[in-house]
């Protein structure tokens, strides 16, 4: 299963939400791929990759195969890292079929993973749409506050609704994880409540478990480790371990 991680809005946890799902699955056991598709590279970094592998960028261009482009990180788990190329794909991919390109370079290569989970760049570009049309699902973190809210409601009518009618119409939205979340604000839970509604409007779900802002976040990205691994004990990482017993029951 390819997932995609993707929203238009920056700051709310996605690379970190790609990062601890990859290695979540990993540790109970499934064979896992990490692809950061974001010219910051900021999974690449969090993972402590190799630069010297060939990278996504090559991958898109068609100038590697995927099997040259994959490294491992631990037994259950690689990745293809990132590069500051990217940037320039929305300027080099302008051929016919050009939506294609990540869904034809991972065929060769995603049936000898569980999961795909793919980290796309904060805006609506031509790596989004080429992570989309190649997803089976996408899940969309976002924060608990107004502007998250637009951005779901416009990441969906602008792009993923665009995607399911012209490149890939069994895309299926799994589901919107709250992240950095304060559960003692009044505000947010009534925001919560908007979200528990856009999900209904949008025929998904909106997860149960909750990601709490936490420093062992930042810290264990300092370190260049998921919080499992630097903080299992933790309260977010059990919201992350939440979060994936959600999500395993919800694709089994």
């Amino acid at each position: 299963m390819i997932i995609t991680v993707t929203n238009q809005k920056g700051g709310i946890g996605k690379t970190t939400t790609a990062q601890n799902l990859g290695y979540g699955l990993a540790q109970r056991g499934y064979k896992v791929l990490l692809i950061d598709l974001d010219a910051q590279s900021n999974l690449t970094l969090a993972t402590n990759s190799n630069q010297a592998y060939k990278n996504s960028y090559d991958l898109m261009t068609k100038k590697a195969a995927a099997t040259e482009c994959i490294q491992p990180l631990t037994t259950n788990l690689d990745i293809i890292a990132g590069s500051l190329d990217l940037a320039t794909l929305d300027i080099e991919l302008n051929m016919l079929g050009k939506e294609y390109r990540l869904k034809e370079a991972l065929d060769p290569i995603k049936n000898d993973y569980q999961f795909i989970v793919i980290d796309t760049p904060p805006s609506l570009n031509i790596i989004t749409v080429n992570s989309l049309t190649a997803a089976d699902r996408v899940l969309i973190p976002c924060q608990a506050d107004i502007f998250s809210l637009d951005a779901v409601r416009q990441l969906h009518n602008k792009t993923i609704a665009i995607v399911k009618r012209y490149t890939n119409s069994n895309l299926k939205i799994d589901g919107l994880l709250l992240t950095r979340y304060n559960d003692r604000n009044i505000l947010t839970r009534e925001i919560t409540e908007k979200f528990n509604e856009l999900a209904t409007e949008l025929n998904t779900k909106l997860y149960k478990a909750r990601i709490r802002e936490a420093i062992a976040i930042k810290e264990s990205q300092t370190t260049r480790r998921d919080i499992f691994t630097y903080a299992k004990n933790s309260k977010v990482a059990n919201d992350y371990k939440a979060f994936i017993d959600e999500f395993i029951k919800g694709v089994e």
